[in-house]
């Protein structure tokens, strides 16, 4: 294990939309396994407005405060309006050469005036070795409007006596992370300080390895598919390709945007990473869609706005021995392949890979749906993280790869109980939503003669004018 591998195990939701309380656990937490060796996979099920979407976005807010980013003036959007604070809590499991992490990230998060703060921020870890288990322990917390960095006094008095010009350091660091809103612990000021080295280039502290390695996930391993990315592909606007590039000794990530509507003008580097991203694609794609691979079409040289070379390209789409068409012309299941295919290829490589994608089924037929997942649950190495309204994969995945969204705000995700393996979990799910049987409601009920009623009602107003 030459780097730390980072799997999230649990996430709390507090007060984020339409979730008052709510908490996924993924199957290994569940079951209290510790290892990392093979796939995880998590399908979040539930009726329209009932808190998935709102898993995928928590992620998302997640990954930009470990990477260090700002927050943005929409998150409080995301608050609950009756509600003037929101919670993010994760626990991952950090494995490094010679000891386990077990560490929970707690965050919340707080209007202030049109915008939204960081209010509080802590970071806590026990460590598990062959022998032994510590208690867990907040090795850094930071509250907004304290004098002091960051508490625990003892941590705060380390730094200040192993490394220089800590102390100013410090309080500049949290004026800058107050200032520009993002996270103390993982801003880039303090991130810093926290992993600075000693004389022989070694970290200081054990929770640097820590930092380093939740920085790291954050940058280089999470994958966050919204809706907002499906969203293009559905106008028609362009094709966004979330993609990870490795080489030597440096490696890119992001999303590649080509657009449908017209050839989309890039730079050589650009051309270079796209010719990589397809090459890596049409490896599985002519395994999925049968005879089918995509081409990169160069139609000439044209200046850039800063002088330098761009090349005009376009994708194109071809089947067998079938001449070439532009990708757009091709169905949206399709394009939604080709856009979530790169980092579906992570997963099978990297064990501490996490791909999370809201409305995974969207557009993709169900058969190959539920034999994508059957064959990430078999042969991948990392975890996958879904929503969907396609009900294939509750007979394709083992039960505890399934958590449903329910209808009551302060207890929005459950695990189904009384499953057996041997049971149809789709059977199982469509009886309790109509006969009931779980510890919480499902499902909140429609009535199909008022539907109809309004429908008519409605359609009545129009024919009259």
């Amino acid at each position: 294990m030459r780097t730390p591998i980072v799997r999230l195990q649990t996430l709390a939701i507090r007060n984020i939309k339409n979730v008052e309380d709510g908490e996924i656990q993924m199957p290994f937490a569940l079951n209290k396994e510790m290892t990392y060796d093979k796939a995880e996979i998590l399908g979040i099920y539930g009726q329209n407005g009932s808190g998935k979407t709102a898993v995928v976005d928590t992620i998302h807010f997640l990954q930009m405060l470990l990477c260090g980013k700002s927050i943005d003036k929409s998150w409080s959007d995301y608050i609950d309006s009756r509600k003037d604070t929101a919670q993010i809590q994760a626990v991952f499991t950090v494995f490094c050469e010679n000891a386990v992490y077990d560490v929970t990230y707690s965050v919340v998060i707080s209007r202030d005036g049109e915008m939204v703060k960081i209010s509080e921020e802590s970071l806590a870890s026990a460590t598990i070795t062959s022998d032994k288990r510590t208690n867990k322990t907040t090795f850094l917390s930071f509250q907004t409007g304290e004098s002091e960095a960051f508490t625990p006094k003892k941590r705060y008095d380390e730094i200040i006596k192993q490394v220089p010009n800590a102390t100013i350091n410090l309080i500049v660091a949290k004026r800058i992370a107050e200032k520009s809103r993002c996270s103390y612990i993982f801003g880039e000021n303090s991130r810093e300080i926290f992993l600075s080295c000693d004389e022989t280039g070694r970290a200081r502290w054990d929770y640097a390895i820590i930092i380093s390695a939740l920085f790291t996930f954050a940058v280089k391993d999470l994958f966050v598919i919204r809706n907002t990315h499906s969203g293009y592909i559905t106008a028609n606007i362009a094709l966004p390709m979330a993609f990870r590039i490795d080489e030597e000794n440096s490696g890119i990530k992001g999303d590649f945007a080509v657009s449908l509507r017209e050839p989309t003008l890039i730079d050589l580097n650009k051309l270079e990473v796209l010719n990589k991203i397809i090459a890596d694609i049409n490896t599985v794609l002519f395994t999925i869609i049968p005879g089918m691979n995509i081409l990169v079409k160069d139609l000439g040289v044209q200046t850039l706005e800063d002088g330098q070379e761009g090349h005009r390209v376009e994708l194109l789409a071809q089947h067998y021995d079938l001449p070439a068409i532009p990708i757009r012309m091709e169905s949206e299941g399709i394009i939604k392949i080709v856009s979530i295919l790169n980092a579906m290829i992570q997963l099978f490589a990297n064990p501490s890979i996490c791909l999370v994608i809201d409305e995974m089924d969207s557009g993709i037929f169900e058969y190959m749906f539920g034999e994508l997942l059957s064959i990430a649950a078999k042969s991948a190495k990392g975890q996958l993280i879904f929503t969907s309204h396609n009900l294939r994969p509750l007979e394709m995945l083992n039960k505890d790869s399934i958590v449903f969204s329910t209808a009551n705000p302060q207890k929005r995700y459950i695990h189904m109980k009384n499953v057996k393996n041997t049971n149809n979990l789709r059977d199982v799910y469509i009886r309790s939503i109509t006969l009931g049987g779980q510890n919480e409601k499902l499902y909140e009920e429609t009535d199909s003669l008022k539907i109809a009623r309004a429908f008519r009602k409605a359609g009545r107003r129009i024919a009259n004018g």
